[in-house]
């Protein structure tokens, strides 16, 4: 890959890479953090990555160091939560963007990763597939049962109002 065609990378797909990192971590200084860090790779081994298949390869490496922040963070136990309804006042009654994040947040790491690969990024099984390093069947299975929980979610008058 060229530094040319590398430009265009960061060009294309970091807006799209950022928005799937951010979906899955929510907190927007830590997938800033995984994004530079998925094209610092990138860059580092441009040598080995042909353009035709810097899409996939980008999200390749953006899921996996996402996975090592999630480990690190995990290990890390704050004593002191922040609640984020404490300081709101006057919410609105019905928030679609909270409910689906809710929704987004009770899945697994690697569901709700599935869902937001194929929903949001379009991407195809066998992509995602290599994306994950799942076979495609573990893919559609895996997926599957993430759209049943959140069709369960979503379908409580409970959780939506």
């Amino acid at each position: 890959m060229t530094e040319r065609e590398y430009n265009e990378c960061v060009r294309v797909y970091a807006d799209n890479v950022y928005r799937f990192i951010l979906k899955n971590l929510r907190h927007e200084e830590d997938a800033q953090d995984v994004v530079q860090s998925a094209f610092e790779k990138m860059w580092l081994h441009r040598d080995n990555v042909e353009f035709e298949k810097s899409k996939s390869y980008l999200f390749t490496v953006a899921y996996h160091q996402m996975i090592d922040h999630l480990r690190k963070v995990k290990r890390v136990v704050l004593k002191d939560e922040f609640h984020e309804q404490a300081g709101i006042v006057n919410k609105p009654v019905n928030n679609l963007k909270k409910v689906l994040d809710e929704a987004l947040a009770r899945l697994s790491e690697t569901q709700r990763s599935l869902v937001l690969l194929k929903d949001y990024e379009g991407y195809s099984y066998e992509e995602i597939g290599q994306i994950t390093s799942l076979s495609e069947s573990q893919v559609k299975v895996y997926l599957h049962r993430a759209r049943i929980q959140l069709k369960n979610y979503l379908v409580k008058p409970e959780n939506v109002l």
